[in-house]
């Protein structure tokens, strides 16, 4: 496939993160206290979706995993505010069952690598652990939300989710420096100015 073609995939779906970031926002500056619309998760799962055939067409095991676990948050998110129900059976099962078939075919025909992943040639030892662990802690502020969403009965983005989104995106940011990548850069600081808004609704609320 064409290169041009699969970069425009990611970027769709970088586009789209950006956007729903945008969308949660401007809802909340509307309610004056943080909300969470529904739209937020129909183009979190949306943009996963297209970075899981992303990183699929890239052979990039390491990407189709950072997505697994969100990837299924957002789905959980749209069934706790009554949404999932009302997507044709079909498509729920497609949706469902894609990330899984994506991965197994990928170890299938031997697109991960552990050792290659963790001795890459380009990048320094420390730096990868830096990256890896922003990465992490990056997508913990989700698995985080998705615990209280539970314990609440109710899709909520808590005081914790923000707070773990700046540390995250502050190591992405210095990551992104010392790895001199002017895209992954613009992303986290756009993020991290909503993410400390959304702080400052929080506190007045």
């Amino acid at each position: 496939m064409n290169d041009y073609l699969i970069y425009s995939v990611g970027l769709v779906a970088q586009v789209l993160f950006s956007v729903r970031l945008l969308v949660q926002w401007l809802s909340s500056e509307k309610e004056k206290k943080v909300v969470v619309p529904i739209l937020f998760w129909i183009l979190s799962l949306f943009a996963s979706f297209l970075f899981f055939i992303y990183g699929f067409l890239r052979n990039d095991f390491a990407i189709m995993i950072g997505q697994l676990i969100t990837y299924y948050i957002y789905i959980r998110n749209i069934q706790l505010q009554n949404q999932w129900n009302k997507i044709k059976k079909e498509i729920r099962i497609f949706l469902l069952a894609f990330p899984l078939i994506a991965i197994s075919i990928s170890i299938y025909n031997g697109v991960f690598d552990f050792e290659k992943l963790v001795n890459n040639q380009f990048i320094s030892s420390w730096l990868l652990f830096l990256g890896v662990f922003s990465q992490l802690l990056f997508t913990f502020r989700f698995v985080y939300q998705w615990m209280v969403s539970e314990r609440k009965k109710v899709s909520t983005l808590p005081v914790g989710f923000w707070v773990i989104s700046i540390l995250g995106a502050s190591l992405i940011l210095i990551y992104a420096i010392l790895r001199k990548d002017p895209v992954l850069f613009i992303g986290q600081v756009f993020g991290l100015i909503i993410y400390i808004r959304n702080l400052f609704i929080l506190k007045k609320t």
